[in-house]
């Protein structure tokens, strides 16, 4: 029998995985109310990127009303939002024109006025040194891969994953155990289709009664464009083209501060067609006449990309379980038309906290935070959710063009009359059951990349300033190996080669026939594969601590 394994426990009040915004806001929210009630309050929060933000990726335009509530006197400080939206416009595209859509027929809800277009990356960073000043301990590098629970089944802390493994599984000289961080009650802020989430949901059936939840995949890009063509504080979203009726999605542009504009696509992932591309149809989308010149003269200096919860209302499961809670985006809290997450994954750290604060005054430990599901459901975040319902399950049933205009009627009943001619519409099955063979649709063929406006994956990859020791564990983990090519292949022609933005999956050619591959050293941690394979074959898992992107403006 193997020796067990000896590790390191560190006890916290309170544990913390992500360091996104749910998680610091969470943080700053427990030592704030530490003050107030004059008690200490330990708070660590573990994040798996090499530092706060590294992993970071949003659009973003940004509500301050939740960063007012929560620091009061952030302009003061220096909160990095320096560009505010001053002019913004709603498109539809076809193939050669970009038709507006008045401004007027637009729910009051859907109005950016008073928003900023921020780096989200840039804002966690600074949340985290707001944070650190306050007392949070903060882990940059460390991974959470395993839950620890109780002997009554609760959530006891996690454990941090070693470092020095080599691919093969034995231990390098470099080895060191992973580390146990116990806590009274541990926050999970991993955000859209965390790996533990995952494991918490099934465990607790959090799930239960819930619609499944939906994702679409976001892949963004920032450019330095020419200063004639720089109009800091301009807003675009489109649809239409180059998706066709049935595709979900849309194109977004953004211009904030020195020549930066952030040019995204978001892609729905219950798309049906397995020869899409949601890259390929990003960079195609950048070559529309109202787009290329905008960005002709600029230079694209970072790229990423990222699943984003998009089941809203019908989907958020039980927040709260013995010893834990979701929040932020592992929850999924994204209002899907307008586009934005970010103020409501750090109101749900603030109502956690509250919630935490109330159960440690009372000496409490390991039970399930009630308080925190109730503050939800009477909070800004439950309204902001059902107003919007309908408008995902309107656009995958109808289309872009009746579903959208449904979805516009719906949320105008709901802010004149609050309630919906609809009901709630329930989502359909999840993402990955959606797509069809591949003898069945139609190839899309998509064109070479120019390496001006266009580019392929790898350069695109290049620029998200990956770090991944090579030898270690393949973090991309196959439940049977041969599906791939005895399955996936045949059916579908192998949608992995085209839905994943980074080329992490091939299929190369050899004299004894065909191998799949994975270049997980490539991987950019969107977790679409986890989401879209068909086969379910494929899971995400935590590389070492620390590796990954190294997003600098997202």
């Amino acid at each position: 029998m193997s020796e067990p394994i000896e590790r390191e426990c560190i006890e916290y009040d309170v544990v913390i995985v992500g360091g996104g915004p749910a998680g610091l806001s969470a943080a700053i929210r427990l030592k704030q109310l530490a003050s107030v009630h004059k008690r200490d309050i330990s708070v660590c929060v573990l994040e798996k990127g090499s530092e706060i933000g590294a992993h970071i990726l949003s659009g973003a335009v940004f509500d301050p009303s939740v960063l007012d509530a929560l620091i009061a006197d952030w302009r003061d400080k220096g909160a990095p939002l320096d560009t505010p939206v001053r002019e913004e416009r709603f498109a539809y595209l076809t193939a050669r024109h970009a038709i507006s859509l008045p401004l007027g027929l637009m729910p009051p809800l859907m109005n950016n006025r008073g928003m900023f277009i921020v780096s989200l990356s840039n804002l966690c960073r600074w949340l985290s040194r707001e944070a650190e000043g306050l007392g949070v301990e903060i882990f940059p590098g460390f991974a959470a891969v395993e839950v620890l629970y109780g002997e009554a089944g609760e959530v006891m802390g996690v454990v941090t994953g070693a470092l020095g493994i080599a691919k093969g599984g034995t231990s390098k000289s470099t080895y060191t155990p992973g580390v146990e961080v116990r806590g009274k009650y541990t926050l999970f802020a991993e955000g859209a289709r965390g790996s533990l989430t995952k494991q918490l949901l099934a465990r607790f059936g959090l799930e239960d009664g819930r619609d499944t939840q939906m994702y679409g995949i976001g892949i963004k890009e920032v450019w330095e464009i020419a200063p004639d063509r720089h109009r800091p504080g301009s807003v675009l979203h489109t649809m239409g083209w180059p998706l066709d009726n049935k595709t979900g999605g849309g194109l977004f542009l953004y211009h904030y501060g020195e020549r930066r504009c952030a040019v995204g696509m978001v892609v729905h992932l219950n798309y049906r067609n397995p020869h899409l591309s949601p890259f390929d149809e990003f960079q195609r989308a950048k070559l529309h006449p109202a787009i290329r010149p905008l960005l002709e003269g600029g230079k694209r200096i970072e790229y990423g990309a990222r699943a984003v919860s998009e089941g809203g209302f019908q989907s958020v499961p039980r927040l709260a379980f013995p010893g834990g809670a979701l929040i932020g985006c592992a929850a999924g809290f994204m209002n899907v038309p307008r586009i934005k997450g970010i103020h409501n994954a750090m109101q749900s750290g603030m109502l956690a906290a509250d919630a935490l604060v109330a159960a440690l005054e009372q000496g409490h430990c390991g039970d399930t935070l009630r308080a925190y599901e109730r503050g939800v459901g009477t909070s800004p975040i439950y309204e902001d959710l059902k107003r919007v319902r309908n408008v995902k399950p309107l656009w995958s049933r109808f289309g872009t063009i009746l579903g959208v205009a449904l979805g516009g009627f719906d949320m105008w009943t709901n802010q004149l009359f609050g309630r919906s001619v609809f009901g709630t519409l329930s989502h359909d099955k999840s993402d990955c059951a959606m797509l069809q063979p591949a003898d069945a649709s139609h190839p899309i063929v998509y064109p070479k990349p120019d390496n001006v406006i266009t580019f392929d994956r790898s350069a695109s990859v290049f620029l998200s300033n990956i770090a991944h020791e090579e030898d270690q564990p393949v973090h991309l983990k196959l439940a049977d190996p041969g599906i791939p090519l005895s399955v996936n292949l045949p059916k579908y022609g192998e949608p992995a080669l085209r839905y994943c933005p980074a080329g992490v999956y091939e299929i190369i050619q050899e004299e004894g026939g065909a191998r799949f591959q994975i270049n997980a050293q490539n991987c950019i941690h969107c977790k679409t594969c986890d989401i879209k394979d068909p086969s379910r074959n494929i899971t995400w898992v935590p590389p070492e601590g620390g590796s990954g992107p190294n997003h600098v403006e997202m």
